[in-house]
């Protein structure tokens, strides 16, 4: 991979992506690993209290709704379907199970999927992030 503005190579260690992601998926600053990625459920800061790097210009918007939609739906499909199938419950013993699943994995995997869409764009310098120090 080149930088399109001097056909240079660009290095991948200045930013690790298995690193940044891990960083991201723990909502934390993907540049230092110690200040907070998100304010509030899902709220991006800025930028960070410690090193400084700006977030501000970050570009999450429906990536992880639909990330979160795309992994609750694969795993509990099939979970759905052998429970079914194998125990025969109540419907209404069916559904409360499954809402509650469903809604309790959804809230815990939307922050940390949007914190690893951040991530995802710092390490490869998208939307703003590759002026960044």
């Amino acid at each position: 991979m080149t930088d399109s503005a001097t056909n240079a190579p660009i290095d991948d260690t200045d930013r690790p992506m298995r690193q940044s992601l891990w960083r991201g998926w723990r909502r934390k600053c993907p540049c230092c690993g110690e200040g907070k990625l998100l304010h509030s459920y899902l709220k991006v800061n800025n930028s960070c209290s410690v090193c400084g790097e700006e977030f501000h210009h970050h570009r999450a918007d429906d990536g992880p709704a639909y990330l979160t939609i795309l992994i609750v739906g694969h795993l509990m499909a099939p979970l759905l379907h052998v429970t079914f199938t194998t125990f025969r419950p109540e419907p209404l013993t069916l559904f409360t199970i499954f809402a509650v699943g469903c809604t309790s994995l959804s809230l815990y995997l939307l922050p940390r999927l949007k914190g690893a869409v951040v991530a995802f764009q710092w390490a490869r310098e998208m939307h703003g992030f590759e002026t960044s120090a």
